[in-house]
Parts: C-alpha cells; structure tokens; sequence
C-alpha cells in the first residue's frame, strides 16, 4: 500500500488500460476534466489516466514537435488547461508521479501561465502553486501516517 503513495504502482498492460490510453488521447481538455470529475458513465478516473493526461499535456507532439498549449492559442483554451491541473491536483487518486509531472507542466508552460495571468488580470499561477503545496503537504501527511501504521504492524 506504501508504493501506492509513492507513486510506483505499476501501469497495467490490460485491454481495458489500453482502450482507456486510446480515449485519453482523442479527449479534448473538456473531455479531460469531464474524465477527472468521474462524469463520464462507465468511466472511473484512475491514477494511470491522470498520468496519461498530464503527459499528454506536457510532451510534445511527435507529429507536429509541438506541446499541447501554444503561446498562441485560445485564452479559453489556457484556462481551461490551468483549471484542469487544479482540479487534477485535488483529485483524491494523486500520486507523486503525478506530482511531478505537473512541477514539470510549471515549468514548461511558466511563460504561458505568466503571460496569460498578466494579459487577463488572473492569477493561476499562485492558484496552481498554491494547490500543489497543499497537495505536497497531504501526500506528505498520508505518508507519515502510512508509515505509522507500518510500524504499529497494520
């Protein structure tokens, strides 16, 4: 159970992991926080699917070498990229991959978050900071209490 915190449960090479890995890739950002939400009838998010979604917002297109947000792309677009991190950071199945990879998806996108919160008067990128601390911080109490019970034999 500790390794489920720690991020290192293995992905699971099933049919239904893979057809989950397909519909994640044709989502739209829309899709995306409908699927993180638990909105989508017959489709429960999973700590593989955040994973999925959150690479898919962070490596680039082997077609078109492109990310998916551009500087140049929609405002609606960029906030609802932001809103999905948020809403992705306070899901209950989080994981430290999922973690990092959005400190990773900070990084990458730090113009575009600064520009957009600068142009719209916003202020995501304390939001998501902000959100992912207190995220940090649980994930680190969950730990602390896992290890709690290890010692206590449960």
């Amino acid at each position: 159970m500790f390794s489920k915190f720690l991020g290192k449960k293995i992905f699971d090479d099933t049919p239904a992991n893979k057809n989950l890995m397909v519909k994640i890739e044709e989502m739209n950002l829309t899709d995306m926080r409908i699927y993180i939400n638990n909105k989508i009838e017959g489709m429960t998010s999973t700590e593989e699917g955040i994973i999925a979604i959150l690479k898919k917002l962070i490596l680039k297109d082997e077609k078109t070498s492109t990310r998916y947000i551009k500087l140049d792309d929609a405002e609606v677009k960029k906030k609802k990229a932001f809103e999905l991190i948020i809403a992705i950071l306070q899901h209950k199945k989080i994981t430290i991959v999922a973690i990092e990879l959005i400190q990773v998806f900070l990084e990458v996108y730090a113009d575009i978050i600064l520009k957009y919160d600068k142009d719209n008067k916003q202020i995501y990128g304390s939001k998501m900071k902000n959100a992912l601390l207190k995220t940090v911080s649980t994930m680190e109490k969950l730990i602390e209490f896992e290890a709690k019970m290890q010692i206590l034999g449960e």
